[in-house]
């Protein structure tokens, strides 16, 4: 069913859903790994960091002219830190100790100490930048980038030029994703607009209103133009969105880390939602809108087929979107409708996407399409788009599930890491450039055909078929003077 959008809980969620990750009880306390950079930041050479003060995990985030932390702890610790600092005081902080431990504020500098220490300090600087570029948009970040390259810059002048190039791209790629995100959100919002009024054409030959069989009739090319839709809104979505509605008060200290505009640092996951929602209304839109029962059969087993070519690509979102909107009320309910398509394909991709045992079959699909990725010569076998709101919903429990901190003030760093194991591999899928061919019709029609609210869809279904007990005579007769004006 579509998904709605909750500032509270960030999305709604299903009774009985339980997370995957099996975490430790609060009262458990992990011994804390020692203070100062080493052995314990790097997760793939060093024991697993499991808990630490938010002072030692910072620490370890800092270089030094022998240390640079392994990638995996940076992604995690910038994803996460968040939670419990802002990346501007973050990054002051960083720069503070790279200060303190390299003495960059004493004069003369010991260049040969301090150009050991450069080319690590600007990598991680480069990383950050590249990774959490929206960090950035705040001025006071690019303060601190600057602050710290002085102090450097005296030792060896091809410093500045690494910044120079470093802010270039930072610039052109903010500007970038700004005129994207931009365009997105206008259109995620224009594609709302609700036409009811279209009831009334059911019954008006020639048809006025255009649909989808009229603009694509093949399942495979409306299913790539899907997956153009998908990856295009997946492209803006950055790694920081998924625990930006997590900045919350922490029951443990009492802090309240709200860092600005919330909304705003999450609206590029509000207008994916908005996509997958009006997919749904659109889909269902597309059936009940037909007056012949043989034509809204033509149009569920066009929409099975695109589903089905959906899955074989690996576009999750786009099957249960459209498995969503054939199961919506006012298009179940089309009994002699169905009864004249054959649906033996739709119950298979029902069973692919049924929600039983914590999506088991689709975690297992999944599972096959990212390791058909991971093993891909194309980018055609390397398209994995998840079911999105089950991604959001299993971060969301995965949250919920386990403390930030522990009873010793210790962030549960072993939370982080499973949390940037997921964002990450999320990340790395949204990252594959699309290979099929645009269609600007097809895509056109998806994003402006008008659709149904659900009152509207219920009133096309009652005309289409009629109601079948005195509740739904009372309701279409409710919708008839509502919708239309009839009485």
């Amino acid at each position: 069913m579509p998904q709605t959008v909750c500032s509270g809980t960030m999305f709604t969620t299903p009774s009985g859903f339980s997370p995957h990750l099996a975490c430790a009880e609060p009262g458990e306390e992990e011994e804390a790994p020692q203070e100062g950079p080493g052995p314990v930041a790097c997760l793939a050479d060093g024991p697993p960091i499991t808990s630490a003060s938010l002072d030692t995990l910072i620490q370890n985030l800092v270089p030094t002219a022998d240390y640079y932390p392994e990638k995996a702890y940076v992604f995690t610790f910038l994803l996460s830190a968040r939670l419990f600092i802002p990346p501007p005081e973050l990054l002051a902080r960083v720069c503070e100790l790279c200060i303190k431990q390299q003495q960059l504020d004493q004069s003369p500098l010991d260049t040969a100490k301090v150009r050991k220490f450069g080319p690590k300090i600007l990598q991680l600087l480069t990383e950050w930048t590249e990774t959490f570029p929206t960090d950035f948009r705040d001025e006071k970040m690019v303060g601190h980038l600057k602050d710290i390259i002085h102090r450097i810059a005296p030792c060896d002048e091809a410093y500045w030029k690494t910044l120079n190039q470093v802010l270039q791209k930072l610039s052109q790629r903010l500007a970038l994703m700004s005129q994207g995100e931009e365009s997105i959100v206008k259109v995620s919002l224009n594609a709302s607009s609700i036409s009811d009024k279209l009831v009334a054409f059911k019954t008006k030959p020639p048809p006025i209103q255009k649909d989808m069989l009229s603009i694509c009739n093949d399942p495979y090319t409306l299913a790539q133009q899907l997956t153009h839709v998908e990856l295009e809104h997946l492209s803006h979505i950055g790694p920081e969105e998924f625990v930006q509605a997590f900045v919350q008060k922490d029951p443990l200290d009492g802090t309240q880390p709200c860092f600005g505009d919330q909304k705003k640092k999450t609206t590029n996951l509000e207008a994916y939602v908005r996509w997958f929602n009006r997919l749904c209304y659109l889909v269902a839109t597309e059936i009940c809108m037909p007056a012949k029962k043989k034509q809204r059969a033509t149009v569920i087993e066009f929409f099975i087929d695109v589903a089905r070519e959906c899955f074989n690509i690996g576009n999750f979102n786009s099957l249960m979107a459209i498995i969503s909107g054939m199961n919506m009320s006012p298009v179940s309910r089309l009994k002699k409708t169905w009864g004249k398509a054959k649906t033996a394909k739709f119950f298979i991709l029902e069973h692919q996407m049924d929600p039983t045992g914590n999506f088991y079959n689709y975690r297992t699909a999944l599972r096959g399409a990212a390791h058909r990725s991971q093993t891909a010569n194309s980018n055609r076998e390397r398209i994995v788009i998840p079911f999105f709101s089950l991604l959001i919903k299993d971060i969301y429990f995965l949250n919920e599930g386990c403390a930030n901190r522990l009873p010793n003030g210790h962030v549960n760093f072993e939370k982080f890491v499973e949390l940037a194991r997921q964002v990450g591999e999320f990340m790395t899928w949204k990252q594959v450039e699309c290979p099929f061919e645009v269609d600007r019709a097809i895509l056109h029609y998806l994003h402006t055909a008008p659709i149904f609210s659900e009152d509207g869809l219920y009133l096309a279904s009652y005309e289409s078929e009629s109601p079948e007990n005195q509740v739904e005579k009372d309701r279409w007769k409710a919708l008839r003077s509502n919708v239309l004006g009839k009485t």
